[in-house]
């Protein structure tokens, strides 16, 4: 069932950014007098199609990791004389040039669209108050302490954890000082640390963690929140709303100690010490046992913990007005246009490890999670991937749309068009490069597994 969620997530992320990207593309062209023959989303074998009264062809086809718009080509056969007018390469590189970032382009509006949507309707963040610091990291060398807020990263404001993850990883591999603005019991000020060359871990890194910062969390008591009707807990006499005090007579000091006690005993009685509407009581569980993907076995007894409550005053509400919203909603594109950029130059230059690639796996998992989250998470998962589609097209790679605008502007500026000598082993150079680059990320993906 969760691997079914998982492809259906996959499937509906790209849908919806193939689909726009394409849209682009297809808008423009038949604004410039181009015949479309085929809109499709997905490659391979279309499962369903039909046609418009221009002749295109629509089709959602079997495999939806990309999709295309075939255009009438002189490169890909004879065109009947009549149409010659309206095939791609009768097309001015100027026309050519806008065709192909069109669908760059339609990836970053959509990304103000999200954020602009996201920004009226408001959203409700946790305030970036630090928990505990990581002795002899850049965290205690810049001077901060538990209890600290921050405000903002080298001059950006920042409102949430993940906009200072975003900060700090543009700052990896860097040399200088980091400066935090932060305030602690009504008083406000900055400090300093300096970076020495700070990076993050090549397999999965937590920008956060690896700065020394743990974020404060307010306490999770081991009460019991969702109990399964066929579950151990239940079975056991076990209900909502019961807070485990020992187990085994070893107090318990909170939910997290708790899963540890009942992953550490598969099949093995547990002697609950609980209470419950404030009468003490003495139960015994026994964990079932399941089996991860690595092989290891753990107990669980299907309960969930009570939803905590954060404090009302580290909980901050961010809205716009419709107008106010159109500059903040071109702000989070922009940065995480340049969070992309940064990310690149970085892997090149190999202050980031190439290992951080992410390849369908992984985005399927991500898509997912964000999916079950909620409206929120989902749309800026949306917004964020739609920006990386539109920066990675741009690049000057042949095979990409920014490698098709390469050569137009240069047979702009030539007056004639680059040899289809020089354009077939740059057809060859790209599609190695970016067979590559999807093979390597699809390793990285199955080593994370």
């Amino acid at each position: 069932m969760q691997i079914i969620q998982t492809v259906l997530a996959l499937a509906l992320t790209l849908g919806i950014l193939v689909t726009l990207h394409e849209y682009g593309h297809f808008w423009v062209a038949r604004r410039c007098g181009v015949k479309v023959l085929r809109f499709s989303v997905g490659f391979g074998k279309p499962l369903f199609s039909w046609y418009d009264r221009h002749g295109t062809e629509f089709a959602v086809a079997a495999i939806p990791l990309g999709g295309y718009v075939k255009m009438l080509d002189e490169r890909e056969g004879p065109v009947p004389e009549g149409l010659k007018d309206q095939a791609f390469t009768s097309k001015p590189p100027s026309q050519r040039i806008a065709i192909a970032a069109a669908g760059p382009l339609a990836n970053f509006l959509f990304a103000i669209f999200a954020y602009w949507l996201l920004s009226v309707v408001g959203v409700t963040t946790v305030a970036p108050v630090v928990g505990d610091v990581t002795p002899g990291s850049v965290a205690e060398r810049a001077g901060l302490q538990q209890g600290m807020e921050i405000h903002a990263v080298d001059g950006h404001r920042v409102t949430s954890w993940r906009d200072i993850n975003m900060r700090l990883l543009e700052r990896t591999g860097e040399q200088g000082l980091v400066t935090l603005e932060v305030s602690q019991n009504g008083s406000k000020g900055t400090v300093d640390g300096a970076l020495n060359g700070w990076r993050l871990s090549n397999d999965t890194p937590n920008p956060l963690a690896e700065f020394g910062i743990t974020p404060w969390r307010p306490a999770v008591p081991a009460v019991l929140g969702q109990v399964t009707s066929d579950g151990r807990a239940a079975a056991a006499g076990l209900r909502s709303g019961d807070r485990i005090v020992a187990v085994d007579d070893e107090p318990v000091a909170d939910w997290f100690a708790l899963v540890d006690y009942i992953r550490n005993a598969p099949e093995t009685d547990l002697e609950l010490s609980i209470e419950r509407d404030g009468t003490p009581l003495e139960l015994t569980v026994r964990p079932a046992t399941r089996t991860l993907d690595d092989g290891q076995e753990i107990g669980f007894v299907g309960a969930g913990v009570e939803a905590i409550t954060w404090p009302d005053e580290l909980l901050r509400e961010v809205r716009y007005g419709p107008f106010a919203a159109i500059p903040n909603a071109v702000h989070e594109t922009w940065a995480d246009t340049r969070l992309t950029l940064v990310a690149i130059k970085k892997m090149v230059t190999g202050l980031l490890s190439p290992t951080n690639l992410s390849g369908p796996i992984t985005i399927a998992r991500v898509a997912e999670a964000s999916v079950s989250s909620g409206f929120e998470d989902f749309i800026r998962f949306l917004a964020y991937l739609s920006v990386s589609l539109g920066v990675l097209n741009l690049l000057p790679i042949p095979v990409l749309d920014g490698g098709h605008i390469v050569y137009y502007t240069i047979e702009a500026i030539r007056r004639k068009p680059v040899s289809e000598q020089v354009q077939a082993l740059g057809l060859r150079i790209g599609m190695a490069l970016i067979l590559t680059l999807m093979v390597f990320a699809l390793y990285n993906d199955l080593m994370r597994l």
